[in-house]
């Protein structure tokens, strides 16, 4: 009687360890389900693996590799990047990714660098309305639609850094820092007014490229790095005001043109209003 009652008790134990090593994700109980339920059971939950398999989801990584022709697009952007609560994260992303991803509906930061990206769409942001921050550098961005960060009102910074633009876009309202150092930018494709409006800019970075003049600078900017361009000369209304001798800006504290071919010592009126010298070429 106690042999057969230690059967009847190990039978189940056994079919549930068999359960278990078949599928460590599985959550039956010993004894849940009769033996032909279960034969059912592992039958329909291998088809559910191959399904999975076959269609990634972002809530279980797939680990079948990926054809050749394969497209990154059409994965998930979570199975992609790293999304954390308000977060994404895409660098170097393998295979290659070439345009911006599908976001989720609530990110505010987003660190795209060092992709293949070419092109920013007009759709890309027009839906993610909470982005703060978007940093592209490292790219190969040589375009960007009109009207491509219109709708985000909320941004404060932008980093289109090392890639290949030669146009500056139009940028959103409350940008406080924009950097487009090292990239391919002359004069003609930065527009008089392309910062005007940013009236709380603070750091601007445009280090590295093309530039023959200095652009339009708002009042608040503090740190401008203009280093390392073609840039021949200043003049009284460059950074001050001609016609106003009382005018002061103290808000800029620091500005770089070193690498340039202007000599500053020729223009030393150009500087007055400046509680700082610009760092550069003075002979």
């Amino acid at each position: 009687m106690k042999a057969l009652l230690f059967t009847c008790m190990l039978v189940p134990w056994l079919v549930a360890a068999s359960a278990r090593k078949f599928d460590q994700d599985s959550q039956l109980i010993p004894g849940s389900l009769p033996g032909r339920e279960l034969n059912s059971y592992f039958s329909d939950h291998l088809k559910l693996r191959r399904a999975r398999r076959a269609l990634p989801s972002a809530d279980e990584l797939d680990d079948s590799p990926i054809s050749e022709g394969g497209d990154v697009s059409d994965l998930p952007t979570c199975l992609l990047c790293v999304c954390l609560t308000g977060s994404v994260y895409c660098e170097e992303v393998s295979p290659d990714m070439t345009s911006v991803p599908t976001l989720p509906k609530e990110t505010a930061y987003l660190y795209a660098r060092f992709n293949k990206i070419k092109k920013i769409r007009s759709k890309d942001f027009a839906d993610i309305v909470t982005l703060k921050r978007i940093d592209l550098t490292g790219n190969l961005i040589s375009e960007i639609e009109d009207g491509a960060f219109s709708k985000l009102t909320l941004l404060e910074e932008l980093s289109l850094a090392e890639n290949k633009l030669v146009k500056i876009p139009m940028l959103p309202a409350k940008l406080t820092s924009f950097n487009a150092n090292n990239n391919l930018l002359k004069t003609k494709g930065v527009k008089a007014n392309a910062f005007k409006k940013l009236t709380k800019l603070v750091n601007l970075y445009l280090a590295d490229n093309q530039l023959e003049a200095v652009p339009h600078i708002p009042e608040n900017v503090r740190i401008l790095h203009l280093q390392n361009n073609n840039i021949t000369e200043v003049n009284t209304d460059t950074f001050c005001r001609s016609n106003d001798t009382y005018y002061l800006r103290p808000s800029l504290s620091e500005v770089r043109m070193d690498g340039n071919p202007v000599v500053l010592s020729k223009y030393p009126d150009s500087f007055t209003c400046m509680k700082v010298l610009p760092v550069g070429r003075y002979r």
